[in-house]
This record gives C-alpha cells, sequence and structure tokens, in this order.
C-alpha cells in the first residue's frame, strides 16, 4: 500500500512539482494526498490543484511567534489527511522541537548544497564564496536543529569560474528535482533506516561514480 505523503509549501513549489509528477508512476510507493502552505499567495498551490491534489492554507501570520498554536492547527490537517510522511518544499516556518520529533523519522527536507557545508540562507552564496569546485543538494531528515539532519541523499554539480548564485542555484534545482523524489522512493518503500545520526539504506545502490571539478583537457 502506498505511503501517503503532505508536501508543505511556502512559495512557488518547484520540488512539490517534482515530487507529485513522480507519484504518478504506477510502481512509485508513495502518494501524495495534500499539499500544505503557510501563504495564501504561494504559487505551489495552483500547481498542485492543477494536478489534482488537494491543498490547504493555513496562513501562519497570524500566529506570529506562536510555532506551537501554529502546528496544532497543521497538526489536524495533516491527521484529516492521515498523512503518513512529510516533505518539505521551501516552507519558510521552523517548527518546535516537539513537532518534530512527532515527526522524526518521517519528515524530509532538501537543502541546496552538499550538508553539513554551508547550511542556512545563501548556501550557493557561501559555497562561492568559499571557492568550493563542488556544490549540490542534500535530502535529509529534519531534526530540531536547522539542515542538521541525518543525511538520506545528496547529488552534486561542478562549480564554474564564472557562476553566480543565480546560476549555481538553478543547476542545483535540476539536482534538487532528481533527488528528493529518489530519497522519498527509498523512505516510502521502507529502504531507509536510521542509525543514531546516520541514515543507512538497504539493497544494491549503484557505486564508483567519481564527479571530479574542475578537468583538465
Amino acid at each position: 500500500m502506498k505511503r501517503r505523503v503532505a508536501i508543505l509549501i511556502s512559495g512557488r513549489g518547484s520540488n512539490m512539482a517534482a515530487l507529485i509528477e513522480a507519484a504518478d508512476a504506477s510502481d512509485f510507493p508513495a502518494e501524495i494526498v495534500v499539499v500544505i502552505s503557510n501563504r495564501a499567495d504561494a504559487g505551489g498551490l495552483e500547481r498542485a490543484r492543477a494536478s489534482g491534489i488537494p491543498t490547504v492554507t493555513i496562513e501562519s501570520k497570524p500566529f506570529g511567534k506562536d510555532r506551537a498554536a501554529f502546528e496544532t492547527v497543521l497538526q489536524a490537517a495533516l491527521d484529516q489527511h492521515r498523512v503518513e510522511l512529510i516533505c518539505l518544499g521551501g516552507f519558510m516556518r521552523l517548527f518546535t522541537a516537539a513537532f518534530v520529533q512527532r515527526w522524526h523519522g518521517r519528515m524530509l527536507n532538501i537543502h541546496p548544497s552538499l550538508l553539513p557545508s554551508f547550511p542556512g540562507l545563501d548556501p550557493q552564496g557561501q559555497a562561492l564564496r568559499a571557492g568550493v569546485k563542488i556544490s549540490g543538494a542534500t535530502v535529509h531528515f529534519v531534526i530540531p536543529e536547522t539542515d542538521a539532519g541525518p543525511i538520506v541523499m545528496q547529488g552534486a554539480v561542478a562549480v564554474a569560474d564564472g557562476d553566480t548564485p543565480e546560476t549555481l542555484a538553478e543547476r542545483i534545482l535540476g539536482i534538487e528535482h532528481r533527488i528528493y523524489p529518489e530519497a522519498l522512493r527509498l523512505l516510502a518503500g521502507g529502504r531507509v533506516h536510521l542509525e543514531g545520526d546516520i541514515c543507512k539504506t538497504d539493497g544494491s545502490i549503484r557505486t564508483g561514480g567519481v564527479l571530479v571539478s574542475p578537468t583538465a583537457t
């Protein structure tokens, strides 16, 4: 039976769209049962409706700093849709430790850097200022600390000398759209488990790929 997934968004929902598209496949082990936004003007809401996915808006602004009160309403919506797993797709609101613990091992996030490097805001700018030659994206479990949970999957891109934060972000976004559905596939299919702070994957995974940057000709 397919696992029931909620996607939480605050904006355009590009990763949401990638997850919805992947879940359309008959062999995908999860189904997207609701998209929830904390902003009524989030562009992803219309994209979700166009895909036939139910949407819920819970405006966070009226709750101010009372995160627990917001989460009570959010949890009620999750319960109503019998949600089993959560994927954050650009959801711009922090959770309380109690909410995160309730969803421990069942809530994923994606971040546009190769964590643990460059957590937080402006990761592409951080990467360029550090002069790294490879960057990418990371799907990880959510824990109370920001961008610090066990890593499920990563994808890498080469960093060009002429990159700006915007050009690097666009290239990383393509990787995000590839790895987020695959990470959800692993989780929903029961192929990942946590050993302390480490996420392990069951079954065979292709290995041996090497990315070197820059390459000399």
